[in-house]
């Protein structure tokens, strides 16, 4: 029976997918990022079964530590690409919403207006 990939096996293909996920923010590629964060979530629940489980020498222990923080970096990036995407849409859903305040209110005086001019007898009209 062959062992199973090892923690810091585990935590590369975390960094890899979490280097994707960045470059994925960085390319404004919404979708892709979706899929590819299911991934990361996958591989994460598989990191912290093995890490519970597997024992670390001191050097795996500072390649772990080495890997995390890069992780954490990564991690930390894409938030920031995506907190900025966000507000970018808070931004396009508030103008979307003054346009339509304005085109109803546009079309509100219009009716008004018509129904003014409805009102005025044709003999007054100059």
């Amino acid at each position: 029976m062959t062992p199973g990939p090892s923690v810091i096996e585990q935590y590369r293909q975390l960094l890899e997918v979490s280097s994707r996920m960045l470059g994925l923010a960085r390319e404004q590629e919404w979708e892709a990022l979706v899929q590819c964060e299911a991934g990361y979530v996958v591989s994460l629940q598989r990191v912290r079964s093995l890490d519970e489980v597997q024992s670390l020498t001191d050097s795996e222990r500072e390649q772990k530590f080495s890997l995390l923080e890069q992780i954490l970096t990564q991690d930390a990036e894409t938030r920031r690409v995506l907190e900025s995407r966000r507000e970018e849409l808070s931004h396009l859903i508030g103008s979307s919403r003054r346009q339509q305040a304005l085109g109803q209110a546009y079309q509100a005086g219009r009716g008004s207006i018509a129904s003014r001019l409805r009102a005025v007898p044709t003999d007054d009209r100059p």
